[in-house]
């Protein structure tokens, strides 16, 4: 069994895969300060309440956008699961050409979301993760990484935005029934929802401009379901899409990759 691990600011994503199948999967809120015992204290009731065996793990591997975790997650693996776990980088085989100026700049995250999406899918692509960051992906149906945008992410707007105006208050960030609010609450719902599909569908579309061609739009992360719905661009969830390029490429790195694979 392999334990896949995606480390964000926010969230930390992890499930565990028998061969091909994702067996269970678990989002918990990331804490820097918690050690690699309380993890992995935490991971293994989780495990045992899931009735998945710890001690069959035969793998693991780490995407970490938070350095104060990469290593104490690789602590948890060899203690509570006796495995050295890989951990995702530039350097790692992820079948794609990356044309990034500096490589070692992409988030690991967006590498395995954009190995996952061009193995699963060999076309024009835009993977827009909705994370603590947005991030727009471009990759062409040859496989090259060609780049995209970083933008502030839902949560981040709807933060700074309570944080900067004393009048206003948290709101829940749900679908508004109308696009012109009758009260505070919808109209800061409104604002954020619908304002936010704007951003996505503009910045596609600009990124298409530059394609020369159009793309097929993939949505992944926490706030995809919330966002996608409300854009015109985006043609298709995919929540797990990180677990599943976590699963790839762990099996690219020991060999284990038919050519005729799909995810």
């Amino acid at each position: 069994m392999l334990l896949v691990i995606d480390i964000g600011n926010t969230n930390i994503v992890w499930g565990v895969y028998d061969g091909l199948c994702l067996q269970a999967h678990w989002r918990l809120a990331t804490d820097s300060k918690k050690t690699a015992d309380e993890y992995g204290i935490l991971f293994t009731s989780l495990l045992a309440s899931a009735a998945v065996p710890s001690q069959r793990m035969s793998g693991a591997i780490i995407s970490s956008v938070v350095p104060s975790l990469t290593a104490t997650f690789g602590e948890l693996t060899e203690a509570y699961f006796q495995q050295r776990a890989l951990v995702v980088s530039a350097e790692t085989d992820t079948g794609l050409t990356l044309r990034y100026a500096n490589p070692k700049e992409i988030g690991s995250d967006r590498l395995v979301n954009a190995a996952a999406a061009f193995h699963k899918y060999r076309r024009d692509l835009i993977v827009v993760d909705f994370g603590t960051a947005t991030t727009f992906c471009t990759i062409t149906k040859e496989g090259e990484y060609l780049g995209g945008v970083i933008a502030p992410g839902l949560g981040i707007s709807a933060e700074a935005l309570f944080s900067r105006a004393a009048k206003l208050s948290k709101v829940e960030l749900t679908r508004p029934k109308t696009v012109i609010g009758t009260d505070t609450t919808g109209s800061i719902q409104a604002g954020l929802l619908f304002g936010y599909a704007g951003l996505v569908d503009a910045l596609v579309r600009r990124i298409e401009q530059e394609l020369g061609r159009s793309a097929f739009v993939i949505a992944t992360g926490g706030l995809s379901s919330v966002i996608a719905s409300e854009t015109s661009s985006i043609q298709k969830i995919e929540p797990l899409l990180t677990l599943e390029g976590l699963e790839l490429l762990y099996r690219r790195a020991h060999g284990d990759f038919p050519r005729t694979h799909r995810i």
